[in-house]
């Protein structure tokens, strides 16, 4: 590949800590293309709870950063984040057909492929390995997935991280038709992509939300909207749900086994009320309550994903847009969450 440009504008996390650590650079260099990779010029790039986390450090369970990354090592800053991409092939590594070039792509955030080699368990865009908050990335071919869509690249760019992450979490379930499906953090990206999905299997869904977004939720398909501050088991009653998909954990979480009826299947991939739960374990296997611990995607998953895209099966829900240099007042919005859907980040060309 000849490419005169040698840099690019981009958001570098500098360390873990507070907002001061993402800086806005003009100057940072340009990733170096290997020959099992494409170079993606980046469109759009959505805002995730795993964004934040990584810079607070929120991954380590210790009292130091040393395991602060989703693979549970130490991170190498400066990092460029960012695990939800749309964007444009630009170049093509020297084992990559060059008829890739110029294909609008969706990047599958989970990767188990780096420079030509298979990764021992996972990795993931913007964490272990450079994301899209910037004009560039580079990633192996086969997590870039091509998508052909009337959807706008803002609208691509809501899709990869949560939709995935609830594609992945609904099928680890094994979610059917058959099933009620109940989603706690029903409002956020995850949980707004579940409700879309489980629809798509012909599950019912009892979404949990704060009252003001029980409205929207509903028009996503949920068939009934709860207040998350109210009992569960009181307003559902026990042995009421088949599959509980979790994203918020906290206090509440004993409930959930409650209503989850006997053999019923537990699905996590967040815990954004506490990751700390109380567990009766006699609740556990007195029910026969099967529990899935959702973070890699099976295979298959997002290809499955784009799909369902270019069939319009589901829809994107963006709740707002920034431009990529005003990426702290984005995580300010996003943490404040009185949204419904994604936050994306425009990326200058």
């Amino acid at each position: 590949m000849s490419n005169t440009t040698k840099t690019m504008k981009a958001v570098q996390l500098i360390g873990h800590g507070g907002l001061e650590k993402l800086e806005y650079r003009e100057d940072v260099a340009m990733p170096t293309l290997q020959a099992d990779q494409v170079l993606i010029k980046v469109a759009a790039a959505g805002v995730n709870n795993t964004d934040i986390n990584t810079r607070q450090a929120w991954y380590s369970k210790g009292s130091g950063a040393e395991d602060a990354s989703w693979s549970g090592e130490a991170l190498n800053f400066p990092l460029i984040q960012g695990a939800d991409v749309c964007g444009y092939i630009e170049a093509v590594g020297d084992n990559i057909s060059a008829q890739r070039i110029g294909e609008r792509v969706l990047i599958e955030p989970c990767m188990t492929q780096f420079q030509g080699q298979a990764v021992a368990n996972f990795c993931y865009l913007g964490s272990e390995y450079n994301g899209g908050f910037a004009q560039y990335t580079v990633v192996d071919s086969v997590h870039a997935h091509k998508v052909t869509s009337t959807l706008t690249d803002v609208e691509l760019a809501s899709f990869p991280c949560s939709y995935s992450t609830a594609e992945n979490l609904l099928s680890r379930a094994q979610v059917t038709a058959a099933d009620t499906v109940l989603v706690t953090g029903a409002s956020g990206g995850v949980g707004s992509a579940a409700i879309q999905l489980a629809k798509a299997r012909g599950a019912k869904v009892i979404a949990v939300s704060s009252p003001s977004k029980h409205q929207t939720l509903l028009a996503l398909g949920a068939d009934k909207a709860i207040n998350r501050n109210h009992n569960l088991v009181h307003e559902l009653g026990e042995n009421s749900v088949d599959v509980v998909i979790d994203l918020v954990a906290g206090d509440q979480w004993p409930q959930l086994l409650e209503i989850l009826k006997p053999q019923g299947r537990y699905g996590v991939s967040g815990a954004i009320g506490g990751a700390m739960v109380d567990l009766d374990v006699r609740t556990l296997y007195l029910k026969d309550l099967s529990f899935f611990g959702c973070t890699k995607l099976d295979e298959g998953v997002f290809a499955n994903l784009v799909s369902l895209i270019e069939q319009q099966a589901i829809r994107p829900v963006v709740a707002k847009v920034f431009d990529l240099q005003d990426i702290h007042q984005a995580q300010i919005t996003f943490l404040e969450k009185l949204h419904t859907g994604k936050i994306v980040l425009r990326v200058p060309q």
